[in-house]
């Protein structure tokens, strides 16, 4: 069965830079879209990046010009590079994908999440 398994996340001061990764079995990352999202204590989840097959980006207002969406294909794996991190980007961030290439707002699979926390 497919399983999204996420890492990188961690502590860092505002103005650092953490790189996010999500290890895909079972699901051909660069076949589909896939995304990120995150969700904050008593805040409810926000999508943060797409991806599509093509390799069509979007990106929340919150974060464009400072993270990265994209995609290793050779590692089967999906990446967040986070810049000029903000303590409002503080959050369980979540790797999620689905079963079709342009996005649709139907998401299949997602990890168990990672925890990234900016002061």
């Amino acid at each position: 069965h497919v399983q999204l398994v996420e890492s990188g996340g961690g502590s860092v001061q505002a103005g650092g830079s953490l790189r996010l990764s999500c290890v895909a079995s079972a699901y051909t990352v660069r076949s589909y879209c896939m995304g990120w999202f995150r969700q904050a204590p008593g805040k409810e989840r926000e999508e943060v990046a797409t991806i599509s097959r093509d390799g069509e980006t979007t990106y929340a207002d919150s974060v464009k010009g400072r993270f990265t969406i994209s995609k290793d294909n050779a590692q089967n794996t999906l990446n967040l590079q986070m810049n000029s991190a903000k303590p409002e980007d503080s959050a369980m961030y979540y790797c999620a994908g689905q079963w079709s290439y342009p996005c649709t707002n139907e998401w299949t699979f997602w990890g168990q999440g990672t925890q990234v926390t900016v002061s």
